[in-house]
């Protein structure tokens, strides 16, 4: 008697065993190695930039606007705090190239964005077409052939940034919003090897760049896994930049103002802390203590 009721709950044992091992095989965990990401140059596929999501402005009413001025910087890629933007593996030239040829965002030609860069107006910008002499050796004589060169990253050396600076009344502090980024290169003259001056390719409209640039990481060299995007590193303005022009009547820049000495460079950049520490003194002097 004891035996038979003994063999029913060993069925049930049994089968409450070989449940719990069917339910461990179809569990799949961070630590798993399922076969899609079988063979990653990681420990895990992140997955935290591609998800994340970016927050609207806060809306805010023109009336609230006290106090408004426009900065316009300079990112030198070159200085130890930019070199993120000439990451060999992913420049930022190339997720700027790569956004617009995608159609995510709209690059335009001039920096009031009324001049909306269209597919061939973007390819004139992206590459540029040079003629070569070659000789034939079947027919014997000269060709001319056209070659399309592609603009490479590592020919953008500067980046102009375009910001607006606000006091809103109803927040009762000062804030900034990026307007434009756009990089620059350098004209050179093919043939004497001259230099003709710096030309900016396009403008980009950075409100509506920010969505996309925060599903790229900016790679750091304190943290592998620090989940900094470009996102967030315009946003918390985390680069070395100057300002080398703020509105003004004329429109003048700080080099067509101070200009025809020898110590100009260094006037400038002092003309430019100058007006950093005018925006912190502005703000500072609304509050009394």
């Amino acid at each position: 008697m004891k035996l038979l009721k003994a063999i029913p709950l060993f069925m049930i044992c049994c089968m409450m065993a070989f449940g719990l091992q069917a339910q461990d095989d179809d569990m799949i965990t961070e630590s798993s190695d399922p076969e899609e990401n079988m063979f990653i140059d990681d420990i895990v596929k992140k997955r935290l930039i591609t998800e994340n999501k970016v927050l609207e402005y806060e809306p805010i009413r023109e009336a609230d606007i006290a106090w408004e001025k426009r900065m316009w910087r300079l990112i030198d890629v070159r200085e130890k705090m930019n070199l993120p933007f000439m990451n060999p593996e992913k420049p930022f030239f190339s997720i700027l190239k790569e956004l617009a040829e995608n159609g995510d965002i709209t690059l335009f030609e001039d920096e009031k964005f009324t001049e909306p860069l269209d597919d061939e107006g973007l390819k004139e910008k992206l590459y540029s077409i040079d003629t070569l002499t070659d000789f034939n050796y079947d027919t014997y004589e000269e060709e001319i052939k056209v070659i399309e060169s592609e603009i490479f990253w590592e020919d953008i050396k500067q980046y102009r940034v375009k910001e607006v600076w606000f006091f809103d009344e109803e927040a009762s502090m000062m804030k900034s919003r990026i307007l434009s980024i756009a990089p620059v290169i350098d004209r050179v003259d093919e043939e004497t090897g001259e230099y003709k001056g710096k030309l900016v390719l396009f403008y980009v409209y950075y409100p509506q760049a920010r969505e996309h640039l925060a599903k790229h990481r900016v790679v750091s060299d304190f943290n592998d896994i620090a989940p900094m995007t470009w996102y967030d590193l315009f946003e918390s303005r985390f680069f070395a930049s100057y300002i080398y022009k703020k509105s003004n009547v004329l429109d003048l820049r700080l080099q067509d103002q101070i200009y025809g000495y020898e110590n100009e460079g260094r006037d400038r950049l002092l003309e430019s802390e100058k007006i950093k520490m005018e925006l912190f003194n502005f703000e500072h002097d609304l509050w009394e203590y």
